[in-house]
């Protein structure tokens, strides 16, 4: 068995967090943040038991500004 390190992206919609995982897909929410990864953390095995990632890659990970016109 071998251990991947995947990257949750979390934001908030409403009263739920969603969380998403760029490497492989999947997405899910909860009502907490910790909820939500967590779920997303066993979505993300479930889905890899069926249809597991040969190569995996590192998403980069920035910031950017906009100027926003009102």
């Amino acid at each position: 068995m071998t251990m991947n390190t995947f990257t949750a992206v979390v934001h908030k919609e409403n009263e739920l967090y969603v969380a998403d995982c760029p490497e492989v897909g999947t997405a899910t929410q909860g009502e907490t943040f910790e909820e939500a990864v967590l779920n997303l953390k066993e979505a993300t095995e479930l889905y890899l038991e069926e249809f597991p990632v040969k190569q995996t890659f590192c998403p980069i990970l920035t910031t950017f500004e906009v100027v926003a016109h009102a």
